[in-house]
């Protein structure tokens, strides 16, 4: 939510000139295109090790985080190169993950690695134990997001927390070197003063805290949006948890959340914040999802979070075909709004978040891929469209951030770290539920979706 409510300011610092995507774009067409009889499995594997190379090739080489962005024109704003992202980073630590379990990089370098990461994250700056959105990977210290955005940032820090549990349960069973970085893991996570987000206990959480501002950030979560796991990880914790009253009154707002609205004849189950006609970007049935399996998921009000995702994806996919307005190229094959880089309309580079509500043309490709679990075929077709016949949109880390047919052919040849880094989780989770299975066995997490009454008979949560 916070990335639509600053894409105005952020497309401000992004902007520049659109000649250096053109130049880009005029190189990539001497790229060879993936051979079309290439398999469906085949092409899953090239784009989950395409993406791994965002984290593993061009991570900030001293904390070894995921960096904010990663352009191959080499144009930054503000010189920032340093500035590791905290959400971004999380969503690394399960790319990372995949890329052990697959074999694309060895087990060995990957706990080396991994184990830099943590003993950075316990000496960076952290503000009742949240880190910042952003911190720079030299130091260690908060660099602000906003003016008063320079402290805690509790739903980064809940996207990293995820990636945190999964590697520790992946190798708290190891060796004498995996069970030493399980246990730092396990360290960071129960520093994390949840309820200290609370404001001195109102029954909500809020997402900043800062040592200079306090609370005048005042940014209640409030569902429905993509906070859902900030709220599972803070009561899950066994040293500073909230209680399931919090969780009611604040995230489903007493239940006021709740839809009956309908949009393609499919259920929408939840007022999307802002965007309640179609729902909001796809990344709000992403971000919460790397770990908590949505699959027959309930709680007191949504009977199953796995349709209530699925349906926004497909709205989002039926908004696309039917595309309402007259976009070249929206259509069966391309397809999927979310927040990312976009084209101001001046031609420059910008960041918005695109959802049906908000739709300028551009489609980002995360968006699709992202959504294997709910529409496998539906991504299927946008990932071989984009592989066999787009060689223009594609990169040395994978398909670039923001792509347009319409305007033709643009593309800009950059990444961020929170788009590419859901794509090769979501779809290992539709291969075979690998990390899905890493946080939802996780001691503390089925006793927090225990307290909050979730049920789910596929991992014996009662």
């Amino acid at each position: 939510m916070k990335r639509i409510i600053l894409s105005i300011a952020a497309a401000s610092l992004l902007a520049v000139s659109c000649k250096n995507s053109q130049i880009a774009k005029q190189e990539s067409t001497q790229k060879s295109v993936v051979k079309s009889n290439i398999t469906d499995e085949q092409l899953m594997d090239k784009v989950q090790k395409d993406a791994l190379k965002y984290f593993w090739d061009y991570a900030e080489p001293n904390s070894m985080l995921g960096r904010e962005r990663y352009h191959e024109d080499n144009i930054y704003p503000d010189n920032d190169k340093h500035v590791i992202t905290t959400g971004g980073s999380g969503f690394g630590l399960a790319t990372i993950l995949v890329g052990v379990e697959r074999g694309f990089v060895p087990r060995k370098e990957a706990v080396k690695r991994l184990t830099t990461i943590m003993d950075f994250l316990a000496k960076a700056d952290r503000h009742k134990g949240a880190w910042s959105h952003w911190i720079n990977g030299e130091t260690g210290k908060t660099v602000p997001f906003g003016k008063k955005d320079n402290g805690g940032d509790l739903v980064e820090t809940a996207f990293l927390t995820t990636g945190i549990i999964q590697v520790r349960e992946y190798f708290k069973n190891g060796n004498a070197e995996e069970k030493a970085l399980a246990k730092k893991c396990d360290e960071l996570w129960k520093g994390i003063q949840w309820n200290w987000y609370t404001k001195g206990g109102e029954k909500v959480l809020y997402w900043h805290w800062s040592p200079e501002y306090q609370w005048e950030m005042n940014f209640p979560l409030e569902g429905y949006n993509e906070c859902l796991i900030t709220y599972i990880l803070a009561a899950s914790s066994p040293t500073y948890s909230i209680d399931a009253e919090t969780y009611y009154k604040g995230w489903t707002r007493n239940g006021t959340y709740l839809s009956d609205k309908e949009k393609y004849g499919l259920p929408m189950y939840v007022k999307h914040n802002g965007a309640e006609e179609y729902g909001g970007p796809l990344f709000w049935a992403q971000y919460s999802y790397i770990g908590l399996d949505p699959t027959n998921l309930s709680d007191k009000l949504i009977k199953n979070y796995f349709d209530l995702n699925k349906n926004q994806v497909l709205i989002d996919y039926k908004y696309c075909v039917e595309n309402p307005k007259q976009w070249k190229g929206y259509g069966p094959n391309y397809w999927g709004l979310t927040a990312g880089y976009s084209r101001n309309k001046d031609g420059s580079v910008g960041y918005n978040a695109h959802f049906p509500q908000n739709d300028h043309g551009v489609i980002t490709p995360t968006a699709a891929l992202s959504s294997f679990p709910y529409s496998p075929k539906e991504s299927m077709d946008f990932l071989r469209f984009i592989y066999t016949q787009k060689p223009e949109f594609i990169g040395s880390a994978g398909p670039y951030d923001a792509t347009s047919i319409n305007y033709d052919n643009w593309t800009t040849p950059r990444y961020l770290a929170i788009d590419q880094g859901t794509i090769a989780p979501m779809i290992e989770n539709y291969r075979t539920g690998f990390l899905w299975k890493l946080f939802m066995n996780a001691p503390e997490i089925q006793k927090g979706l225990k307290k909050l009454s979730f049920t789910s008979e596929k991992y014996n949560i009662k």
